[in-house]
C-alpha cells in the first residue's frame, strides 16, 4: 500500500491514537472480572455491571454521535479519554469502599458514555481526511493494519496489567487513569478534523440533531438492506463476544486448577496475538476473495465452532485454543466490517451510521450478557459456552442475507478473484451455492 506525504501523516496520527487508547483501555481488561470479584460482587452481579456498560452505549451511541457530527470529531474524542479517566478512578474509589452492584452499574453506564465518544468518531476523522488528501487504496488495509497495532497495544496492556494486578488489582486502573490523561494531550496536539466542517450546537439544538442523527442512522443504516442485515448479525454476535471474553477469565483458572492473576496477564497476551494473525491474513485474504461477506460468513461460523469447543473442551489447553480461534477469526472480521461500512455510507453521516450500528450491537450486549450471566450461575460456565456458540450461529443467516444483497461495499477492488469470487483459491468454500432454505428476501 504506496501512501503520499499527507496520507502518510493522517494514516501515522491515527495508529498513534488507537494504539494509545487501546494500551489505555486495555490494562484493565485481563483482571476486570479479577477485580469486580475481589470488590464483592458476585459472578451474576459482575455481568449485570458489565451489562449496565452496554447499555450506557445502547443510551449515548445517538447523542455522542450528534457531538462527533457536528462539534467534531476531534471532540468527541477528548471527551471520550476525560470521561474513561474519571469513570476508572470511580471504580477504584468504589471498590474500597465495596459500594455493591448497583454503584457500579451506575459508574458503568457513564463508562459506556466514554467509550461512544469515541467509537465511530476516530474512524470518520480518519476516512475524511484520507478522502481529503486524496487517498485511493482499499480502506481494509489501513483498518488492518491498525487492528494490528491496536493489537500490539493491547498485548502490552494486558500482560501489564496482569502482572500489575498480581501485585494488587488496584493497579492496573490507577495506570489506565494516567494513560488516559496522556492520550489527551497527544490527542490535542496531533488530531485536527480535516474534510469535515464543524457546526455550532447549542442546548437547544440538541433534541433537534438528535433527531435528525436518529434519522440519518436509520436512512443510511437501516434502510439500507446489507447494513441492516449486517447490523443484526452484529448485535446477535455482540450479544455473546462481551459475555465469552469476560467469562474466561474466572472459567480458566478453574480449569488451570490454580488461582494465579498472572495466568489472566497471558491468555490475555495470547488472545491479543491471535488478533492481530487475524488482522495479517486480511491483506491476503482480499487478494483473492471476491466479496466482504466471505470472510465475514467464515469468520462466523469458526467462532460458532470454537466457542462450543470452549465449554465441551474440560481442559485448559483445548479451551484456551478455542478461544484463540474465536478471537483470530475476530481479528479478519473486524476490519472488513469496518471498510464495508465506510464504503458504502457518505461522509457526512459516517460517524452517525456507526453509532447507530454500535447502538443496536450494544442492545444485544445488555441481553446476551444478562441472559448468559444468568446461565452461567445456574448451569455453570462451560455449559454456558456451548450455549453461546449456538447463539453465534444465528448471525450467519444475516450475513448471508447482506451477501445476496450485492451491495456496492461488498467487493474487494484489484482482488485476483471476481467480483462474485468466494475464495475458492485458498479454500474457503462456495458460500453463494449454498442452500440454507430461506429466501434472501426474507432474510430482513
Amino acid at each position: 500500500m504506496q501512501l503520499s506525504g499527507a496520507t502518510r501523516s493522517i494514516v501515522r496520527s491515527y495508529y498513534l491514537l488507537a494504539g494509545l487508547y487501546t494500551l489505555s483501555a486495555s490494562v484493565i481488561w485481563g483482571v476486570n472480572t479479577l477485580f469486580l470479584l475481589g470488590a464483592g460482587l458476585s459472578l451474576n452481579e459482575v455481568f449485570i455491571a458489565n451489562a449496565a456498560f452496554s447499555a450506557g452505549t445502547v443510551l449515548f451511541e445517538i447523542p455522542t454521535g450528534v457531538v462527533a457530527d457536528t462539534v467534531g470529531r476531534r471532540v468527541s474524542f477528548l471527551l471520550s479519554t476525560a470521561v474513561l479517566a474519571v469513570t476508572t478512578l470511580l471504580y477504584l474509589y468504589m471498590s474500597s469502599v465495596e459500594a455493591g452492584v448497583a454503584a457500579f452499574a451506575v459508574v458503568s453506564v457513564f463508562m459506556g458514555l466514554g467509550f461512544t465518544f469515541y467509537s465511530g468518531a476516530t474512524e470518520a476523522w480518519l476516512v475524511d481526511a484520507l478522502n481529503d488528501a486524496g487517498f485511493d487504496s482499499e480502506l481494509d488495509h489501513v483498518f488492518a493494519r491498525g487492528q494490528m497495532i491496536s493489537g500490539s497495544a493491547m498485548l502490552i496492556g494486558t500482560v501489564g496489567g496482569g502482572i500489575l494486578g498480581s501485585i494488587s488489582l488496584s493497579l492496573p486502573f490507577v495506570l489506565r487513569a494516567a494513560l488516559l490523561g496522556m492520550l489527551f494531550v497527544v490527542a490535542l496536539v496531533v488530531m485536527h478534523d480535516r474534510g469535515f466542517t464543524p457546526k455550532r450546537l447549542t442546548l437547544n439544538a440538541i433534541p433537534e440533531e438528535v433527531s435528525t442523527v436518529a434519522r440519518t442512522g436509520v436512512r443510511f443504516g437501516w434502510r439500507n438492506p446489507a447494513l441492516r442485515r449486517l447490523t443484526l448479525a452484529g448485535m446477535v454476535q455482540n450479544a455473546v463476544f462481551i459475555w465469552v471474553w469476560y467469562a474466561w477469565q474466572p472459567y480458566f483458572l478453574e480449569l488451570l486448577g490454580r488461582d494465579a492473576v498472572w495466568v489472566a496477564g497471558v491468555v490475555s497476551a495470547l488472545v491479543t496475538l491471535s488478533t492481530i494473525v487475524g488482522n495479517l491474513l486480511v491483506e491476503w485474504f482480499t487478494r483473492y476473495c471476491g466479496k466482504r461477506t466471505t470472510l465475514l460468513i467464515a469468520a462466523a461460523c469458526v467462532q460458532a465452532v470454537a466457542a462450543i469447543g470452549i465449554g465441551l473442551a474440560g481442559s485448559f489447553w483445548l479451551a484456551l485454543v478455542m478461544l484463540l480461534l474465536v478471537t483470530g477469526a475476530l481479528g479478519v472480521s473486524m476490519p472488513v466490517r469496518q471498510s464495508f461500512f465506510h464504503n458504502v455510507v457518505p461522509s457526512e453521516h459516517r460517524a452517525t451510521v456507526i453509532s447507530f450500528d454500535s447502538m443496536v450491537s450494544g442492545i444485544g450486549g445488555v441481553g446476551g450478557q444478562l441472559g448468559l450471566g444468568r446461565s452461567a450461575e445456574q448451569r455453570g460456565i462451560g455449559e454456558t459456552y456451548v450455549i453461546s456458540g449456538l447463539i453465534l450461529m444465528l448471525a450467519v443467516p444475516f450475513l448471508y442475507g447482506a451477501r445476496r444483497a450485492d451491495s456496492p461495499g461488498d467487493g474487494f477492488e484489484g482482488s485476483k478473484a471476481e467480483v462474485g469470487g468466494t475464495c475458492a483459491a485458498v479454500g474457503v468454500p462456495a458460500i453463494s451455492t449454498v442452500d440454507w432454505g430461506v429466501p434472501a428476501e426474507e432474510l430482513l
